[in-house]
């Protein structure tokens, strides 16, 4: 599977594919821990195996790496690899593992580790923007699948929409008549991507005074610092829900009860399409032709600029009067004005 919680999303249309090619077969989904926790609930995957990260305080380091996965593959004595992220490591894994068949587009100088080597599509020797979605999915078309639904589709456990429940009332949210706005300020791909949090701040403080919408924001522990700043900011309530004991695994319910979800460039993003709640993406250098899901209840708001989108992790101008501009020339007017458009179509439950 992909790293990123986001790209394991848009991976489920090629999951639902690869079931229907093979209703019989046993799928194991090799996969973060992040990534597995949104997948859960699945009903296209039989087994997961998360790959483990070295951290402080274990027993024996050594069993993080490669080898000992591999390994682990071995003894699953698996068929066929699927390889859905570009990486050489992934490649070679599976080689290791001794999997007779490997299929996967040939990048990163790994065609040689590949049986089934896909080309992906190139330009002048650049590569062209194809929507992630799309990409794994033709995977899925090369082994055989026709016209396979595109839709992205998540699931949820009985128990993770309670405790999704428990803490929202826990929060003083009404989860029978409340309307739930939630605001993703984080980023793990980089700082480029992130809006200011006070400007998040300004549409929470719009969305309560003109819906009476409750919010609250999430993130990962890593930008603690972002929600701070955006709590900070904000001039009335912001439930903190990664405070308040919001697992990865019960985001996705709780994502389910909102009204909208406005988010950066992120995972969150497309877990709210997967649910089917409406959604408002922040672009800025990242450019929206390789993420494409084509969800109706999605509303992009991008600056056009010179230098956008550049696909950089840190402003290439930082330091500069053009510093940041792509995010810096959004404002909360243009953000707050989309999601009043969703909002006016979704009325509060009586």
């Amino acid at each position: 599977m992909p790293s990123w919680i986001g790209d394991g999303v848009m991976a489920t249309p090629t999951l639902r594919a690869l079931r229907l090619l093979w209703p019989e077969a046993h799928i194991t989904a090799l996969a973060r821990a992040p990534v597995r926790a949104v997948l859960d609930a699945c009903p296209w995957i039989d087994r997961f195996v998360t790959v483990r990260h070295a951290r402080r305080g274990m027993p024996d380091g050594r069993r993080v790496g490669p080898f000992p996965l591999a390994a682990r593959l071995t003894a699953g004595k698996f068929d066929t690899a699927i390889l859905l992220p570009n990486s050489f490591r992934s490649a070679l894994l599976a080689r290791m593992a001794g999997i007779p068949r490997r299929i996967g587009y040939d990048r990163d100088g790994r065609g040689f580790l590949l049986t089934d080597r896909l080309l992906p599509m190139r330009t002048k020797g650049k590569f062209v923007p194809v929507p992630t979605r799309d990409y794994y999915l033709g995977i899925a078309r090369y082994l055989g699948s026709v016209n396979p639904d595109p839709t992205m589709q998540l699931n949820t456990r009985p128990e993770d929409d309670r405790r999704a429940d428990e803490l929202l009332r826990a929060g003083g949210f009404d989860t029978e008549r409340g309307r739930l706005v939630m605001l993703n300020p984080g980023a793990n791909y980089g700082e480029a991507k992130m809006w200011s949090p006070d400007r998040f701040a300004a549409v929470a403080e719009r969305c309560t005074r003109d819906f009476g919408a409750t919010v609250a924001v999430t993130g990962a522990p890593k930008e603690r610092a972002i929600i701070d700043q955006l709590i900070a900011a904000a001039r009335t309530p912001v439930l903190d829900l990664p405070r308040m004991g919001l697992e990865l695994g019960v985001l996705k319910s709780v994502i389910r009860r909102a009204a909208i979800v406005i988010t950066n460039d992120t995972g969150p993003r497309h877990v709210a399409a997967a649910m089917g709640v409406p959604v408002v993406t922040i672009f800025g250098p990242t450019d929206p032709a390789w993420t494409e899901i084509e969800f109706a209840m999605e509303r992009k708001v991008m600056v056009k600029l010179y230098c956008s989108p550049c696909q950089k992790k840190i402003c290439p101008l930082k330091n500069t009067p053009d510093d940041h501009r792509c995010m810096k020339e959004v404002t909360p007017d243009m953000v707050f004005d989309q999601a009043a458009s969703l909002l006016r179509l979704s009325p509060a439950p009586a």
